[in-house]
């Protein structure tokens, strides 16, 4: 009998970097955040395989959660539907629905994140999304039926309903069109912009709840494919800034993928700032595995050569694989508090899996910013 590798089945159960979140749900005891009689508004603006595990851990500290997803998806499934069937990106509302649903071992919410080797590798959750979509009508109703057919624990919204299409341009001068590019450059991006037929409108449901929020969280995930599409969206960037609450920009830990190839956090944190975010970042979450303290004269004299010559850090194809932790040192931290958030320094890899967070790490750093903002709105 021939030999299956988990690729070759026929339905594959799709990973996710939330599975080891779920059992959270179950240590939450006094851990939620009851300090005050209504529970805590968050909204989680981002996409890909990132916002999950924000939403996952924001439900376990028994927040109200929503979330703002990019609609710039265009590869894999995703793409064959955007391409072929005229629908809207659905892969990135799926991953949100799924991480929200009410009982991971429901057999319906298994069959969501099914994936299917034999069709072209489609989610089930994406043809249901894509054929309600079609049959009523409404990409949000169809979010909505999945939402209660999954029993969802929160709202998901599409930061915009307008067919966009994410174009970047490389810091080498190169230009990209479209996310499954532009995830792939070989030298970080610069910037990013969204380019569509018609005139690009938010999606007014999503604007409502980032202005309505007490906690907005940005990440973490990729920076140029997954958070800032939506803040390219007209008018995301006003909703934060008319917002009561806090901002909370959740910096990815390690790097895989080209658009943030060889980027500091303290460059991560600058790129944010020049698609929008200048003044409204509150606090900016990092991994370190040791505390950050300054550097010696002859630390700084080598880390300055290093840098020198100028010059683009380019990918290999052996490199492509590889980990790459994203740096901070206590001089970046130390500028960016300087223009205006606050720097959280935080152990939050997790041991057996090093490009995904800890989830009891990341969950005391997220109660950590919500009991912060609740001391700021209180003054």
């Amino acid at each position: 009998m021939a030999e299956f590798t988990p690729s070759d089945l026929p339905f594959a159960y799709d990973p996710a970097a939330t599975a080891a979140f779920a059992r959270l749900r179950s240590e939450v005891g006094e851990e939620a955040l009851h300090d005050t009689a209504a529970p805590v508004k968050a909204v989680v603006i981002g996409g890909g395989t990132g916002a999950p595990v924000s939403i996952r851990t924001l439900l376990s500290l028994e927040a109200e959660v929503s979330a703002v997803v990019a609609m710039a998806d265009d590869g894999g499934s995703t793409g064959i539907l955007r391409e072929e069937a005229g629908a809207l990106p659905p892969g990135d509302i799926r991953k949100c629905l799924a991480a929200m649903a009410a009982d991971d071992s429901d057999p319906l919410t298994r069959a969501f994140k099914y994936r299917f080797s034999f069709a072209r590798n489609h989610t089930l959750g994406n043809l249901m999304l894509s054929a309600l979509e079609d049959a009523t009508g409404s990409f949000p109703e169809a979010i909505a039926i999945c939402g209660r057919l999954l029993g969802a624990r929160g709202r998901v919204y599409p930061s915009t309903l307008e067919k966009v299409v994410l174009c970047a341009e490389a810091c080498d001068g190169v230009f990209l069109g479209g996310q499954a590019r532009a995830c792939k450059s070989k030298t970080a991006l610069h910037r990013a912009w969204l380019e569509s037929d018609q005139p690009i409108r938010a999606y007014g449901p999503a604007l409502d709840a980032i202005r309505q929020a007490d906690l907005i969280v940005l990440g973490p995930g990729s920076l140029f494919t997954s958070i800032i599409p939506n803040l390219l969206v007209p008018g995301v960037i006003d909703a934060i800034r008319e917002s009561h609450g806090v901002t909370m920009f959740v910096c990815s830990l390690a790097d895989m993928q080209g658009e943030t190839w060889g980027l500091s956090a303290k460059e991560h944190y600058e790129a944010l700032v020049r698609h929008g975010m200048d003044g409204l970042v509150d606090y900016m979450l990092v991994h370190s595995p040791e505390p950050l303290r300054p550097a010696r004269r002859l630390d700084r004299m080598a880390a300055a050569l290093r840098r020198a010559p100028e010059t683009l850090p380019m990918r290999s194809e052996q490199e492509a694989s590889a980990i790459r932790s994203v740096r901070i040192s206590y001089e970046d931290a130390c500028a960016i508090q300087q223009s205006g958030p606050v720097v959280l320094v935080r152990n939050l890899v997790d041991q057996l899996r090093p490009t995904w967070h800890d989830p009891n790490a990341l969950r005391d750093a997220m109660r950590t910013v919500v009991r912060l903002s609740r001391m700021r709105l209180r003054r």
